[in-house]
């Protein structure tokens, strides 16, 4: 399950896709309105996907955020890791967050695991294959 976090990121992304085009900068509190997004955490949302190259911010009269590249150069999977982190289930099956078990003595022959990779694979199936432009279709 994604975050809300991670949801309000997808929602302000589309929104900012759908004005691609225009190549304007959009207020904080236009996309906050627009996608019922609390103004507060969106501004936190959005500083942190500038900080990681999807956004890029305009000071001033006129300004706000726009996107740093073409919607369909943006990938869900990209998105959810910046915001949430691993996607897969458990970390021992992260494939860029990996992490032992705390709980488990040898992954060889854990018998959860292997199902696990199967999910993480699954949805990352999706999530790579899945754009922001995708959002606006």
């Amino acid at each position: 399950m994604i975050s809300k976090k991670a949801k309000y990121a997808l929602k302000a992304l589309k929104n900012l896709a759908e004005n691609f085009e225009e190549k304007k900068p959009r207020l904080i509190s236009d996309i906050a309105e627009a996608e019922q997004i609390p103004k507060k955490f969106l501004e936190a949302i959005l500083l942190e996907l500038r900080n990681n190259g999807i956004l890029q911010s305009q000071k001033g009269k006129g300004g706000g955020y726009l996107l740093r590249m073409a919607p369909s150069e943006i990938s869900l999977a990209k998105i959810l890791r910046i915001i949430d982190g691993p996607i897969a289930p458990i970390l021992c099956v992260s494939l860029n967050f990996y992490g032992q078990c705390d709980d488990c003595k040898e992954e060889e022959v854990c018998k959860i695991r292997p199902v696990l990779e199967k999910v993480r694979d699954a949805n990352l199936a999706v999530y790579e294959k899945t754009f922001v432009s995708d959002l606006i279709k």
